[in-house]
């Protein structure tokens, strides 16, 4: 059962550091780009914001530009607008790829790149209504002391489920951030934290600003497992990015989502460099993918099953492209 969201102001900022500004005034305050999970939120009681601050009319925000020097995302560019930009479909397909793949059109229409950057944290006991979780005794994530996940820890395991970070980390993005003192920029894969109660390295009044990818993509593709084969979250999602030449591999970089509470670049690829993608070598990209993703009780599907699920989809994805790059 959903309740109607409590009161709040709606404000309106015209730029970006008006909307800064904002939230550094208001603690109980949130950005708000589409809204498709904020607003779901709102309606089970897990946010209370006073405030919510409307980033859509920040023209900034909404520019995609591609020039030689690569590609730079507004942070409010819409996912049905970026997997339909040919620069994107042509030469970052994982890109366009994840984008496609999440949720339903009417969802793409309306969802940012930003909001799925910094979707929250998922899990089966805090995604549910407030009657549901006040019975359990709520959670660590929201006002409880414990994880059901794992009872004796004192880390939340809820897990990230965004599907465009993995994809765009393949290819070394940046993220531009603002805040009430500068901007900085940093490696889109340094934007994230392993614990599912705060998996954000942002600053309290801190906003995305947007995403720059680097010229010269190698060839890459994504995948991802889900209950339903279309609108659900991600129990595993992968995204692969692979050059080869001669038959030996020059790029490998493998990045994951749907299984940890970060998404995450694969450690070790480089033992690939220089070597054929044989039987051998895809059997131990899925040891090192099983070694490396830390899937919890925290979906209805089992934590092996989306440990296996992520290992296939990696080989899957890698033999594809390698086999591909033989026929250029």
């Amino acid at each position: 059962m959903t309740l109607p969201a409590s009161d709040f102001r709606l404000a309106q900022p015209r730029d970006v550091q008006a909307a800064v500004a904002l939230r550094g005034e208001q603690a109980s305050s949130r950005f708000l780009a589409g809204g498709t999970d904020l607003v779901v939120n709102l309606r089970h009681g897990l946010e209370n914001p006073a405030l919510l601050i409307d980033l859509s009319g920040i023209d900034e925000l909404r520019e995609l530009e591609v020039t030689e020097g690569g590609v730079r995302i507004g942070a409010c560019t819409t996912l049905a607008a970026l997997s339909r930009t040919p620069a994107i479909r042509q030469r970052y397909r994982a890109v366009a790829a994840a984008a496609a793949a999440i949720a339903g059109p009417g969802t793409r229409n309306l969802a940012t790149v930003g909001g799925n950057l910094c979707l929250d944290t998922r899990c089966i006991y805090f995604n549910q209504s407030e009657w549901w979780r006040r019975s359990n005794g709520f959670c660590l994530k929201h006002r409880g002391d414990i994880c059901h996940v794992a009872p004796q820890g004192q880390r939340c395991h809820a897990t990230f489920s965004g599907d465009l970070a993995p994809a765009l980390m393949i290819f070394n993005a940046e993220v531009e951030i603002a805040g009430s003192a500068r901007r900085r920029r940093l490696p889109l894969a340094d934007l994230y934290v392993e614990d599912g109660r705060a998996h954000l390295a942002l600053g309290a009044e801190e906003i995305v600003v947007a995403v720059r990818l680097p010229p010269a993509p190698p060839p890459s593709n994504y995948a991802k497992a889900r209950v339903r084969g279309a609108i659900d979250f991600p129990l595993a999602g992968v995204a692969v990015a692979l050059a080869a030449d001669s038959g030996q591999v020059v790029t490998l970089r493998i990045g994951l989502t749907g299984t940890n509470s970060r998404p995450f670049l694969l450690e070790g690829t480089e033992d690939f460099i220089g070597r054929t993608l044989d039987e051998a070598a895809l059997q131990r990209l899925e040891r090192l993918v099983q070694k490396q993703v830390q899937p919890m009780r925290t979906t209805l599907a089992s934590a092996n099953y989306r440990r296996l699920a992520a290992a296939a989809l990696a080989r899957r994805l890698a033999a594809e492209i390698f086999a591909h790059s033989g026929e250029a």
